[in-house]
């Protein structure tokens, strides 16, 4: 039962993402340049340690926002390399072996934008990777602009700006992303100013818990947390 319930506690959204990046990063070859766009404070730097890493950043957040939804409260991207508009990046075509974008997708206005400019930058045969939320509550306000990034939005667009899409791998599946609401069940309806909310983390923790003990086959069409994404520039594709 231990055992069953620190699964149920932890982060399988978080914890399947950064396994995913840091074994997809180590397969780049060593000494290749890569972006990290959208890096804020470049939490996945270190996973880019055999790299020639550059971060990008448009250095506007910081933590607070508009108050709305969820917020870090401090952000600090005085690290940044490139502070500018990720659609408008300074540097020459063909300047990257591999751009990094994970969970950055929701906060750019016109995010298949972002993807022109990521064909610009690559060299031919370069490495995308890309992460973004299938579903994402409100989160970094006003700068949260987009939700539902599904597999067809990926095999739509890609394609389009001349990627080859050589994977696209769910994060969790529908069982999953119920779970983690159910578990914000107590810490929201406390946050609201619910009566009720310590029945909200029991209920949520049980509800959790049978979800666990009665989900079968995976259900990623139906949602999941996200998709992960690891297109590469056709060699031919001229930007």
């Amino acid at each position: 039962m231990g055992r069953l319930l620190s699964k149920l506690f932890h982060n399988a959204n978080e914890a399947n993402r950064q396994g995913w990046l840091q074994q997809k990063l180590a397969a780049i070859p060593p000494g290749s340049r890569i972006l990290d766009a959208g890096a804020g404070e470049l939490k996945n730097k270190d996973l880019c340690a055999h790299l020639n890493y550059a971060s990008q950043d448009f250095g506007q957040y910081d933590g607070s926002g508009d108050g709305r939804g969820f917020h870090p409260g401090v952000w600090d991207t005085s690290r940044v390399d490139l502070v500018c508009d990720i659609t408008s990046i300074p540097e020459p075509d063909s300047s990257f072996d591999a751009i990094l974008c994970s969970e950055v997708l929701e906060h750019i206005p016109e995010p298949t934008r972002a993807l022109g400019e990521f064909a610009r930058l690559l060299k031919p045969g370069g490495v995308l990777i890309l992460t973004a939320p299938f579903a994402s509550l409100v989160h970094m306000a006003p700068y949260h602009y987009v939700t539902g990034f599904s597999r067809y939005w990926y095999e739509e667009h890609l394609p389009r700006r001349g990627f080859e899409i050589v994977e696209l791998t769910p994060n969790g599946d529908w069982f999953a992303y119920l779970q983690q609401e159910l578990k914000r069940l107590g810490s929201m309806a406390r946050r609201s100013g619910g009566w009720a909310w310590p029945l909200g983390y029991l209920l949520g923790v049980a509800g959790a818990l049978t979800i666990e003990l009665a989900k079968g086959a995976e259900t990623a069409d139906v949602a999941c947390f996200g998709w992960h994404c690891v297109a590469v520039k056709e060699r031919s594709q001229q930007v």
